[in-house]
């Protein structure tokens, strides 16, 4: 068997080859006159190592396979009209899956922001960082935060990254900040009895928020979940957030998942009518 390290570096070098195709271009579709596009999408790309083993490929080919969809559906969510898109790359959870299969993806992690940098940077697409930075390589996290800051001053478009994310360790995360701060006295949390009408209802709820990973955002709360290889859950992804959203479940596995299926899901999505908990409201 191959070493990891060389695996990684036949990844990387078959990658760098198709680059100026994967990241420089996506399928030119257009959607209906009408359409409801999403601002938010979150995009739980399932199913790397199945699609692997059901052609009778080694798992890291499957995950290849994945990194080389992502680029295309980033793009072309941009091109319909999507503001957000989060991809859920990596959870708290993954970390139990063999240090082999742990260290590729963390590598291939480090060339994704490599190379989607670049385009993030010509489109002016704010990259931001979902989930813990302490337990990631050094290498990676040095590479996220400089995406981060270099990307920061944009607000055309954000790509969300989620690695390293559960959705429990998000809000404990959050919980353990306001704690930090009450105790601090940097948090001054109103008495809610003063505070009049519905609004004092909804205070606690807008005030959270703000300690959420996706803070300081104009689309915090995702429209449409696609979750891909046919799996109808949620895993934990922004569970928060999640909380209105619409659930869109593609049969194929990632690595088939293509710009016409996300138009495919998109128009699905626009047909649907939300409540919101309250009136029936056409999306």
């Amino acid at each position: 068997m191959r070493s990891c390290a060389n695996k990684n570096f036949r990844l990387k070098s078959d990658l760098s080859r198709e680059t100026v195709h994967l990241f420089a271009m996506s399928d030119n579709l257009s959607l209906p006159e009408g359409t409801n596009i999403p601002n938010h999408i979150a995009i739980i790309p399932d199913g790397n190592r199945r699609w692997a083993n059901e052609h009778g490929l080694p798992s890291f080919e499957g995950h290849r396979r994945g990194f080389e969809a992502t680029p295309k559906i980033a793009r072309a969510a941009r091109e319909m009209g999507v503001h957000t898109l989060t991809i859920w790359a990596f959870s708290t959870e993954n970390w139990k899956r063999s240090k082999e299969e742990v260290a590729y993806l963390m590598k291939m992690y480090e060339w994704f922001v490599d190379q989607h940098l670049k385009e993030c940077l010509e489109d002016k697409v704010r990259i931001v960082h979902l989930g813990r930075k302490d337990r990631i390589p050094q290498t990676l996290k040095t590479k996220i935060e400089g995406a981060e800051n270099k990307t920061a001053q944009f607000n055309k478009n954000i790509l969300n990254v989620a690695l390293d994310y559960g959705g429990h360790d998000e809000i404990l995360r959050a919980l353990k900040e306001i704690i930090i701060k009450v105790k601090k006295g940097e948090l001054d949390y109103p008495d809610l009895e003063k505070i009049d009408g519905l609004y004092r209802e909804e205070y606690p709820y807008y005030h959270f928020r703000e300690f959420l990973d996706t803070k300081n955002q104009p689309y915090p709360y995702p429209d449409l979940v696609i979750r891909a290889s046919n799996e109808k859950r949620t895993s934990g992804l922004l569970p928060w957030q999640l909380v209105y959203a619409e659930y869109y479940w593609e049969k194929d596995h990632f690595p088939d998942f293509t710009p016409a299926k996300l138009r495919d899901a998109i128009i699905d999505y626009s047909n649907r009518h939300r409540r919101f908990g309250g009136n029936e409201t056409k999306v």
